[in-house]
């Protein structure tokens, strides 16, 4: 339904713009949005009385926008540009009334196709055909059906209750109820530091950071990496603890070694099965190649802020263990890992983790998998400042 409405809009992108997020709801990323979606539908009246648009086909900027697009990869400067120009030019925009009710049914809702289809009918019915349909303006979510309704009007008299008698008001106070666009990076084709700049509006939309954010998001949409290298990988088998899942089962040998990324913020993780025989499990960290600009004053190489220290959970807390496979044989300890070691008046700053290892406590016939993770602090830091997003 995105495509839809951005045709509508005059535009071919595939990101949805901020009006077809305004109109569901939608506040999180693209993805999450799509995948906590199962299907949307949109019905109501629409009363064009007339349009305005740009009469010459052929637009230009002015000289001063184009001098405000960064040469480079500057995230301070993309983001004073999108807060200052936007991301889309107004070409047109059609001036009259709409009363349309949208429909987001969530994954978990048990409704079918059809059922959505006679669930909206029903709701239609109910909204422009009784003359005693309420006017409801904040979003209604029907529990047993998971699906959110969500009442818009635009123009007109809102105090109206009755569709029919809101449509006579239209005319006496109508409001702009849809828009075509042009995206601002075609009218700057041939200046220095365009892909930059169209890089950080797909970002900016399909991610949608806070405005005053989108500075240091930016600042984090840089190259990453896997610790440790490939080429760096142990060829000979290493000694390592094992974890068995059933009496007569095969070991699952666990490597201990520690994996550390340095200054480099970790931004990701996975296990993989190593050795000749596939059945060594190691941890590989994904990291920042680079030190964003935010940090490189506060975290450089130049910069003191001592050793990392190394946080595991509680080891005796059994409440966090989960058999594998049986609950006599070997465990996994799912608890969180925190940084808990503030001292008193020792309030500023934050821990950045920089590493990770895999281990093994032995507690006779059972065995418990947890990890560990280094953390290196930064007392001139403060946590919006390491906003990464995605």
């Amino acid at each position: 339904m995105a495509g839809r409405f951005n045709e509508k809009s005059g535009i071919s992108e595939r990101i949805p713009l901020g009006s077809f997020n305004g109109m569901f709801n939608f506040t999180g990323s693209w993805q999450v949005d799509a995948a906590g979606t199962k299907s949307l539908a949109m019905v109501g009246h629409f009363i064009p009385l007339y349009k305005v648009q740009i009469a010459k086909v052929n637009l230009v900027l002015h000289e001063e926008v184009k001098r405000a697009v960064p040469y480079s990869w500057d995230p301070a400067s993309l983001a004073s540009f999108i807060e200052s120009y936007g991301t889309h030019i107004v070409t047109s925009a059609t001036i009259g009334g709409r009363d349309v009710v949208y429909i987001r049914q969530h994954q978990a809702s048990p409704l079918s196709a059809s059922d959505i289809e006679n669930y909206v009918n029903d709701i239609a019915y109910q909204r422009f055909q009784d003359s005693k349909s309420t006017s409801i303006a904040a979003p209604l979510k029907y529990k047993d059906k998971d699906v959110t309704v969500i009442f818009r009007r635009r123009g007109g008299d809102d105090l109206e209750q009755s569709h029919a008698k809101w449509a006579e008001t239209v005319q006496l106070a109508p409001d702009v109820i849809n828009m075509t666009f042009t995206p601002i990076v075609s009218l700057l084709e041939g200046v220095p530091g365009i892909k930059h700049l169209a890089r950080a509006i797909e970002l900016y939309l399909e991610y949608k950071p806070p405005i005053e954010d989108l500075q240091y998001f930016l600042d984090f949409q840089i190259a990453k990496g896997w610790a440790p290298e490939q080429n760096n990988l142990l060829r000979k088998e290493p000694v390592c603890q094992s974890l068995q899942f059933s009496l007569m089962g095969p070991k699952l040998y666990i490597s201990p070694d520690q994996v550390t990324v340095g200054r480099k913020p970790v931004t990701g993780l996975r296990l993989s099965l190593e050795g000749s025989k596939q059945n060594r499990l190691s941890i590989h960290l994904e990291h920042l190649l680079f030190l964003p600009k935010v940090l490189q004053p506060h975290w450089d190489a130049h910069v003191a802020i001592g050793a990392p220290k190394w946080q595991g959970p509680e080891e005796q807390d059994s409440r966090w263990f989960e058999p594998i496979k049986w609950k006599n044989f070997s465990h996994v300890s799912t608890a969180p890992i925190e940084f808990a070691d503030t001292s008193i008046g020792d309030l500023s700053g934050v821990h950045i983790v920089t590493g990770a290892q895999l281990g093994v406590w032995d507690f006779g016939a059972k065995k418990c998998a947890a990890p560990k993770t280094p953390f290196l602090k930064s007392s001139r830091l403060h946590s919006k400042e390491v906003c990464m997003g995605p």
